[in-house]
């Protein structure tokens, strides 16, 4: 007998709202547990707004949403934190705490998302941190690192929680090409190891280089390369 295992990401006939506005209308797709999919399209297309749908920022107003186990359309607000437990997200500005440690940056997530053991929380962050190349930084400020360490932070701090899946919204954007080929390699090996990834960008080297599922924002729809012919 063969067991299907039901995809991280499902949207069915999905709307995707601005305030009143429908950005993107009749989205449909899935992302498997161990898939790695680029999310591309031009700005204002309608990328981030997807992204923030599927981590409840902004509410699914219409068609059928399900990640990591929560209906999109169902959730009620006290439920948000607990499917983010369940995401991993990465912003392409940082959003550090800049006065505090990168330890304290790790702690304060982890304390915001029900850790209370201080020993198997000291434990985790320096497991994340050197799962990203930055054992040694745990006592740093964030201006004490490049923008390429700071991102690696990032990506440490979206790993807390064992996430199913990150969401990565232009997550090499600011970096330079080579600090950039380096953070993807990154996502490549966390992909690798069972965790999905969906990764907006505009870095055309990366989607060329890389053969990987492409989903496309183009004129309110979204194609995905599964089924379409995508020019990137």
């Amino acid at each position: 007998m063969v067991f299907s295992s039901e995809p991280v990401v499902r949207l069915d006939k999905a709307c995707v709202f601005q305030g009143i506005t429908a950005i993107l209308q009749d989205v449909s797709f899935d992302i498997d547990k161990d898939e790695f999919v680029f999310l591309i399209g031009r700005t204002g297309s309608g990328k981030s707004s997807l992204l923030k749908t599927l981590y409840a920022d902004l509410p699914l107003k219409m068609g059928y949403g399900k990640i990591v186990g929560y209906d999109l359309q169902k959730i009620k607000t006290k439920e948000v934190p607990f499917l983010r437990r369940k995401l991993g997200i990465v912003f392409q500005d940082f959003q550090l705490f800049t006065d505090r440690t990168v330890a304290e940056n790790l702690y304060f997530v982890m304390r915001a998302t029900g850790w209370k053991d201080k020993s198997k929380m000291k434990t985790r962050m320096v497991e994340v941190l050197m799962r990203v190349g930055l054992g040694g930084a745990a006592t740093k400020m964030p201006h004490q690192l490049s923008g390429g360490e700071q991102q690696r932070v990032v990506i440490a701090r979206a790993l807390l929680n064992h996430p199913s899946i990150l969401l990565a919204d232009e997550p090499t954007g600011n970096l330079d090409p080579e600090v950039a080929d380096g953070i993807f390699k990154l996502f490549q090996e966390i992909n690798k190891q069972g965790t999905a990834v969906l990764m907006a960008t505009h870095n055309h080297d990366l989607l060329n280089k890389y053969p990987y599922r492409i989903l496309k924002c183009e004129k309110g729809k979204l194609l995905d390369s599964k089924t379409s012919e995508i020019v990137t």
